[in-house]
């Protein structure tokens, strides 16, 4: 655990802002949808971008790799798209007569799991084992993932045609899930004025490298929680649980899910404990594809969520 001084913590901050202030040159006017997900891969999670094609749900990813200094694998999921294409295959070697492994594109540092909910629910489930265990099963024989592994799935409304609903168990997978949505006017008219984002993400230098991230995501697991903080957190859990508002209440995976990005959020803002404000800042991402509200309420699960946040005291 960090001490409250710790110079680390803001050495650690510093170089996060400057890979977070990389991201928005790229990313115009987002800076809270790059801010979460920042926080998500130092949580060690991975992230769900929803929303419509061409607001820069590829561009976002690739430019968060290119920045990490992370090798980035993309996977375009399709209906026809089959589990050994993410995974890899077993090859007979007649020369040597023996079944040699070769390995998917999911053997990446940053997968970009592209319109996930393109491709068949057996498809979709062949990343279960990697998100989870950062692992892969094939034909019997267990092959670690290198770290840090950073999955982001990006997908279509699903009143899109040719979409696939995630299951329950996949969708848990995802610590977060957020939305892009149309820039604003001003973002927009940068956009349109500058150049190509994805051309000058090429050309961008990464901030910091592989050794730096590692070290990061294990200074998020030294930041302090409180027992206030975490009789909060549980204050929440258990008012999602409420049937009046949502068929489903926070598991307690989700529960470990929140506080990690609490966690995170709070490194990024340069303090070695968490405060309220932290776990308020990433509740809604980490929650909102988690819960479904009941029939009777006609209001968005957003918004359901911000009442939920409202209502618990803090402590």
């Amino acid at each position: 655990m960090f001490e409250k001084t710790n110079p680390e913590i803001a050495l650690f901050q510093a170089e996060i802002q400057s890979a977070v202030l990389a991201i928005e040159t790229i990313i115009l006017g987002k800076p809270k949808q790059i801010r979460l997900a920042v926080a998500c891969l130092l949580a060690q999670g991975h992230c769900l971008i929803e929303d419509l094609p061409g607001v820069g749900k590829t561009t976002l990813s690739q430019t968060i790799a290119q920045v990490f200094g992370l090798n980035f694998s993309r996977i375009q999921f399709t209906s026809d798209l089959l589990p050994a294409d993410i995974l890899g295959v077993s090859i007979f070697d007649a020369t040597q007569q023996v079944f040699n492994f070769h390995p998917g594109p999911v053997f990446s540092h940053f997968v970009l799991a592209d319109e996930i909910n393109r491709a068949t629910p057996k498809t979709q489930s062949a990343l279960l084992e990697a998100m989870e265990e950062r692992q892969i099963t094939v034909e019997g024989i267990t092959h670690p993932l290198e770290a840090p592994f950073f999955v982001i799935g990006t997908q279509n409304p699903l009143d899109q045609s040719g979409t696939f609903p995630l299951p329950e168990s996949q969708l848990d997978r995802f610590m977060m899930k957020i939305q892009l949505g149309y820039p604003d006017a001003k973002a927009e008219r940068a956009l349109l004025a500058g150049d190509n984002p994805r051309d000058v993400m090429k050309d961008m230098p990464a901030v910091m490298d592989i050794q730096k991230l590692l070290r990061i995501q294990q200074a998020v697991s030294k930041i302090h929680c409180s027992d206030a903080l975490l009789d909060y957190v549980q204050r929440l859990i258990q008012a999602s649980r409420n049937p009046g508002l949502f068929l489903y209440g926070i598991s307690p995976r989700a529960g470990l899910a929140i506080v990690r990005a609490s966690k995170a959020w709070a490194l990024m803002a340069g303090r070695a404990h968490v405060e309220p404000g932290d776990v308020k800042s990433v509740f809604t991402s980490v929650s909102c594809h988690r819960l479904t509200a009941t029939e009777q309420h006609s209001k968005s699960i957003e918004v359901l969520i911000d009442d939920l946040l409202n209502q618990v005291a803090i402590p």
